[in-house]
């Protein structure tokens, strides 16, 4: 008889958008009337970009043509694209070529699927809170041990607390990791760190021959100067850092889908094997590519006119992470990130639970936002807000949570 992958038992609950999703979807059946204003999952609302539409419609005009067709995507991605994408890692002074760019449908399934080139017995570190991607990917994978009820936590994981008394800030674990999943702006705090200190963490993976997993999915929201944009901007990550990018909340990709991921040529696991060698593997045995149209609209995104209109579309949700921050700091709460994040961490007011303040606000203000408990132990009596809905539901969700 065959039987289940027994890793999968070891999850607990559902994803938690999904159990979020669930929950709303009740509460809207049983109150038909309420005007629930979302601002939980980090969906942007925004229309994509005329420029992206312009050259979406063009491709689409290609593939009905015999000379223009595409079929099959080369394996890495089209070369138009990484050639795009590599020009912008040096206009920012880091070393990566077209060839070591892998072109996917987005950064939640390189995320989750990166860590298949690494050894079942890798000592994973995460920091807490974390998006639970890096760490369900994992227990699937078999890497998590047991849960413990009574902490909230996997037995094999290394946990790197992240709270106000080290500014949401991992401090290097005691017992050395062989993987270190970072990302940075944060999700879910909206935090960052100074290039200095982000040196320091490729120096420390160096050091004990660990390797870094770089989420960067919200580079373009970075406004202060001293916080990288890619951890390729430090000294030594050729040989520690895999970089993880999205094309979802800067140009508004959630619905088309599409990312990439950076593994450096000079990246060798403690035998000398190139993990750039075994993603090339991995990528093209069990990834089609990103649809020919999709990768055409990419590209026209890293053009002066596609860095324009995206870059307003940016602005437009951090005009509203600004209105979130200040509104709740206005009405006497204690609340993080919002700068160069379109995500604000919020304490729950009267050391609430994060769920019982999900519940609060769902009922009485008819709000959603990310219980913090979710992302992570550390995450308890803390709360998720994103930026990402409308100017003027935003406006309105504050003016609702000012009025409790």
């Amino acid at each position: 008889m065959f039987k289940a992958n027994q890793n999968y038992l070891r999850l607990q609950g559902s994803y938690l958008f999904s159990t979020i999703a669930k929950k709303v979807a009740a509460y809207t059946e049983a109150n038909p009337d309420a005007n629930i204003i979302r601002l939980g999952i980090g969906d942007v609302t925004q229309p994509l970009a005329p420029v992206i539409i312009d050259e979406l419609h063009k491709a689409v005009d290609e593939m009905g043509k015999k000379e223009t067709f595409h079929g099959y995507a080369p394996d890495l991605g089209y070369a138009f694209l990484r050639d795009a994408i590599a020009d912008e890692y040096k206009g920012r002074g880091c070393e990566i070529s077209a060839d070591e760019i892998f072109v996917s449908d987005g950064a939640k399934s390189d995320s989750g699927n990166i860590q298949e080139i690494f050894s079942e017995d890798a000592k994973v570190a995460v920091c807490d809170p974390v998006y639970p991607v890096y760490v369900d990917s994992n227990v699937m994978a078999g890497r998590s041990g047991e849960w413990i009820p009574s902490e909230q936590r996997y037995s094999n994981f290394i946990y790197m607390p992240c709270t106000e008394a080290n500014n949401f800030t991992p401090e290097f674990p005691k017992e050395n990791p062989d993987i270190i999943y970072l990302c940075y702006p944060n999700n879910p705090t909206g935090m960052t760190i100074s290039k200095a200190q982000l040196q320091e963490w490729v120096d420390y993976a160096n050091r004990i021959g660990a390797v870094i997993l770089y989420d960067a999915a919200y580079e373009a929201y970075i406004t202060e100067k001293d916080v990288p944009h890619s951890i390729y901007e430090c000294e030594g990550a050729r040989t520690c850092a895999i970089e993880i990018r999205s094309f979802s909340k800067n140009a508004g990709f959630t619905g088309v889908r599409l990312g990439f991921t950076v593994v450096p040529k000079d990246l060798r696991d403690a035998d000398g094997v190139s993990l750039h060698d075994l993603w090339a593997r991995r990528h093209g045995t069990k990834y089609n590519g990103a649809p020919y149209i999709i990768q055409k609209a990419g590209a026209v995104v890293f053009t002066p006119e596609g860095q324009k209109e995206i870059r307003a579309q940016v602005s437009y949700y951090q005009k509203n992470a600004r209105v979130i921050y200040d509104g709740l700091k206005d009405a006497g709460y204690t609340v993080y990130g919002g700068v160069n994040a379109p995500y604000i961490w919020l304490k729950t007011p009267d050391h609430m639970t994060s769920w019982d303040f999900f519940d609060h606000l769902l009922e009485d203000v008819h709000v959603v936002g990310t219980p913090g408990s979710g992302f992570g132990p550390s995450g308890e009596h803390f709360f998720r807000l994103t930026a990402f809905g409308t100017y003027e539901k935003t406006v309105e969700a504050i003016d609702r949570i000012k009025s409790m």
